[in-house]
């Protein structure tokens, strides 16, 4: 991939999308497999805020049928099932635990067996997947004494037993939301990070006719014009609406929740399963196994003011922290435990709720001709899983925009680029065989992080030795860092240790593989000796738990 805005010579564009997020991504793939000219405009990095920050889950939405969002849940399980099929590596049935205790009534094992006999029904598809091998049993519930033995750190007392189902885990979401892009880009479109949205275009009748971007690589501004721009800007959409309208300040007026999550070494699960659990107060967490340490969130609360000025605080760690003690193991999880955490904002369009815990996680597509400004269109709210079907939803208003027919969305009908895989456990297995001169982990991670492009990352290992080291335990090699900067546009260190790679998500790596890989990203991008070192400074700081 390419930085288009690098080379940008005033073409014109049948669409904009603002936003390199998950809705920004699908957005963009679904409008260029219609045939669009498109070009998709990320301020920082793709997948940097919102797509980044979530539990790594691809689910139906179990809690949201205590609201009555049927409509929601069954989408989600679609969707769940279609991102099993366009993304095998990434996205993989995966049981869950959730246990219940005598009180709140809502954890009754009984109250929570119809909502389960409702999640079976709604997912009845869930087992018309392209891969056998990701086959979804029914759920079934079990006795207190069967998920002591499963998992020993589930608190006893009053414990009523658990129910037994399966949603999906997503391994990497930000590698998932780049795959996307990859899809959109192999379709024709052209996209750019660190490419930010100062304004818009304005026509002779008050339309918006494309966007004023400055390039924050190349300090330099750009009038990028089109027929139509979509705003995906999630938590900022608001603001980047503000930019279209006449003397506005930009404020703001989306609801926005924050949800963090904390990663610990400390052993708290068996491996076997995610276990939810729920608070005296009647929040739902989860304890998810990811990569040998156990992931725990999330959280969700209120967030007021500039999304820019959004960071994770300790005191929302522990509040996390005392959630986990108050309900799981023995109480003693404490904030020396952590060794990462992350945090981010989800946008809200419920305005008629109290409290974020309770609000809908729908999404909303805005034609702002209403508000005087046609030539715009405006996505707000939705979670992950449903991202895709949110961007055929919004190719609908499009093409009415545009008056003409865009066709039939394909893209539940084929693989992501990169995931080109029938057999998942095949595709593994083959994996291992064809290269018994790197490890098993190393070989496992690539075939599952890279699917169908693992060979690239080999290929660049095996022409230069010191490409071919490792640097945690997951097997990474240096060779990854070559392929996100040549093939997958990362321009920071940051970019590759979080974003390309997994060096970076479990905490700080250490000094000496920070600088390891800061050393060959500055042969790419060709860094100076400051460069490096400010680099690693920022990632350090970026790394470094909060202390207040």
């Amino acid at each position: 991939m390419q930085r288009f805005i690098e080379n940008y010579a005033g073409e014109h564009f049948d669409v904009i999308v603002i936003g390199g997020g998950i809705t920004g991504a699908s957005v963009a793939y679904e409008a260029a497999t219609r045939g669009l000219k498109v070009a998709l405009l990320e301020k920082k990095d793709f997948s940097w805020a919102t797509s980044a920050v979530t539990s790594k889950m691809i689910h139906g939405g179990l809690r949201y049928l205590v609201n009555g969002e049927v409509l929601l849940v069954r989408e989600s399980l679609r969707e769940r099932r279609v991102l099993e099929n366009i993304a095998p590596n990434f996205v993989y049935p995966a049981p869950m635990m959730m246990v219940h205790y005598k009180k709140p009534l809502k954890n009754n094992k009984w109250v929570v067996k119809i909502g389960m006999l409702m999640y079976d029904a709604l997912s009845y598809d869930k087992n018309f997947t392209w891969d056998a091998c990701k086959k979804i049993p029914l759920h079934r519930t079990v006795s207190k004494e069967e998920v002591m033995q499963s998992e020993p750190n589930v608190r006893p007392k009053d414990l009523a037993g658990a129910s037994i189902f399966y949603d999906c885990n997503s391994i990497f979401p930000e590698r998932l939301t780049l795959a996307f892009i990859k899809s959109a880009v192999a379709h024709g479109a052209k996209v750019a990070n660190y490419s930010k949205v100062e304004g818009f275009l304005m026509g002779a009748d008050n339309n918006v006719t494309g966007v004023r971007v400055k390039d924050l690589l190349e300090n330099k501004i750009h009038e990028i014009s089109a027929d139509v721009t979509i705003n995906c800007g999630g938590p900022w959409a608001d603001i980047v609406l503000g930019l279209a309208k006449p003397n506005s300040d930009s404020s703001g007026t989306l609801r926005r929740s924050e949800g963090i999550h904390i990663i610990t070494k400390k052993r708290l699960l068996s491996g076997k399963y995610t276990v939810g659990s729920m608070t005296p107060g009647g929040r739902h967490f989860f304890l998810i196994p990811w990569r040998n340490h156990t992931l725990i969130g999330t959280t969700d609360k209120p967030f007021t003011g500039n999304p820019d000025d959004y960071r994770v605080t300790k005191t929302s760690i522990m509040e996390l922290i005392d959630d986990v003690n108050s309900s799981f193991g023995d109480g003693k999880l404490s904030y020396a435990d952590v060794q990462h955490t992350y945090g981010g904002l989800r946008p809200l369009v419920e305005e008629d709720t109290g409290e974020t815990y309770t609000s809908s996680r729908k999404y909303e597509i805005y034609d702002n001709k209403k508000d005087g400004l046609d030539g715009l269109i405006t996505v707000e709210g939705g979670k992950y899983t449903t991202s895709r079907n949110l961007a055929e939803h919004c190719l609908e208003i499009v093409a009415q925009k545009m008056g003409r027919s865009l066709g039939k969305s394909i893209t539940k009908k084929h693989y992501l680029n990169g995931c080109e895989i029938k057999d998942l456990c095949f595709f593994l297995a083959e994996i291992q065989k064809a290269n018994n001169d790197f490890g098993t982990a190393t070989l496992d991670y690539l075939g599952r992080n890279y699917g169908s492009e693992y060979a690239e990352i080999i290929k660049l290992a095996r022409t230069d030795k010191v490409l071919s080291e490792t640097l945690n335990e997951d097997g990474e090699l240096l060779a990854e860092v070559v392929y996100a900067i040549r093939q997958e546009m990362a321009r920071t260190l940051s970019d590759i240790v979080m974003r390309r790679t997994g060096i970076g998500t479990l905490g700080n790596p250490g000094e000496d593989v920070l600088r390891r890989v800061a050393n060959v990203a500055a042969k790419e991008l060709h860094w100076d000796t400051d460069k490096v070192e400010r680099e690693i400074l920022d990632t350090v700081n970026l790394l470094k738990l909060p202390q207040q």
